[in-house]
């Protein structure tokens, strides 16, 4: 392992909180020069005796996991000064130090939704799950959730089902645990398919206080957080409430005064979330965190070298009869959003997702508002 690997895995598993050790990396510009710097700059940024103990004397057993764990190159270490570090996640309160992801690292940077609810649903809550997780993945955003029982398990499954749908779990464990077990073989899939992430390193165990630090991640990678189903204390509303508190939409599926599965739902409706009726709706209502994602992925890609790409089109298009009209709308001359919203005939939401989606798959170049499709 490269040194300065090795040295960032010890901070992460220093533990604490992670404000100290985010700013210990700052300071000193990477995480080999942090850990040399010694016991006096690492208490100066308000690392505690027992933190510091462990950046003296890591776990020779927890670097060696991680280390195997990484030898494989489907899975990646993300730390807080990495260019590929997901934009939106850097926008929370509390970021994580890095982040352990097993699959494909850049849909962290596509746009998606939070598909969140009850690890118990109510036959008709799952079947709304599978509805809206299905819709979502088929308009091309990411389905996210925390692969539970219940309403994540089934958004995961409905768009894994989406030719070529995208869906991240984001996990309370290590990456290399499936929770609950019952679900390993969903945890291969998504993996193989799209993406296992987690602030924990590998071989950490489920723990209670886990979940509501996963929570806040779900609710920071997501353009807006959907409740499905959630009794009146749960950890779906604690995401909903994270999201809110980041700055993204918050929708509830409103359901029957007789399920206290539902009483969550009206509670987060009474309090100011978006009512959700159909999945267009939550599309429509994430416009402008979308329009926020795609001007920080402008200045990645500015940063970083063009991608070569052949063909008319340098990916598959998504699917729907949609994305292949506009598409063909697109010419290689730039081209405004109201002159998309003529030849296409959608609306200017429907459009800035898409061309969200087509942007961050190498299909659409964009500059100053106009748009043209990538030679």
């Amino acid at each position: 392992m490269d040194p300065e690997t090795l040295a960032l895995l010890t901070l992460v598993l220093a533990g604490g909180a992670t404000a100290p050790r985010r700013l210990l990396l700052e300071t000193h510009g990477s995480a080999a020069s942090a850990l040399a710097a010694g016991p006096r700059a690492w208490r100066a940024v308000g690392l505690d005796d027992k933190r510091c103990a462990r950046l003296r004397t890591p776990s020779v057993t927890a670097l060696a996991r991680s280390e195997a764990w990484l030898a494989d190159p489907r899975r990646h270490l993300l730390d807080w000064q990495h260019a590929d570090y997901p934009a939106l996640l850097r926008q929370i309160a509390s970021p994580p130090l890095a982040l352990f992801v097993e699959g494909d690292a850049d849909l962290l940077w596509h746009p998606g939704i939070a598909v969140v609810g009850s690890r118990s649903p109510s036959a008709g809550g799952r079947d709304n799950a599978h509805a809206f997780a299905r819709a979502l993945a088929a308009a091309g955003l990411v389905v996210f959730s925390g692969m539970a029982a219940g309403v994540d398990a089934a958004a995961h499954e409905a768009a894994l089902a989406v030719r070529d749908g995208r869906t991240v779990a984001v996990v309370g464990t290590g990456p290399d645990i499936a929770y609950p077990a019952g679900h390993a073989g969903l945890r291969e899939r998504l993996a193989a398919q799209g993406a296992v992430v987690s602030e924990f390193p590998p071989g950490t165990e489920a723990r209670a206080g886990h979940f509501p630090s996963r929570n806040r991640l779900l609710a920071g990678l997501s353009l807006g957080t959907l409740v499905i189903e959630a009794a009146e204390r749960s950890g779906a509303l604690i995401t909903a409430r994270q999201a809110s508190e980041a700055g993204r939409e918050v929708f509830a599926v409103p359901g029957s005064i007789h399920n206290p599965m539902a009483r969550g739902c009206h509670r987060l409706i009474r309090d100011g979330a978006a009512l959700a009726e159909r999945p267009q709706e939550v599309i429509d209502g994430v416009s402008a965190v979308a329009g926020a994602l795609a001007q920080a992925l402008r200045q990645r890609l500015a940063a970083s070298p063009e991608r070569p790409h052949q063909g008319a089109c340098p990916h598959p298009l998504p699917p729907g009869a949609d994305y292949q009209c506009l598409w063909k709308a697109l010419g290689h001359d730039p081209t405004g959003m109201d002159a998309l919203i003529a030849r296409t005939r959608l609306t200017a939401a429907e459009l800035s997702s898409m061309l969200l989606v087509m942007e961050l798959d190498g299909q659409v170049a964009v500059e100053h508002g106009r748009y043209s499709r990538r030679s």
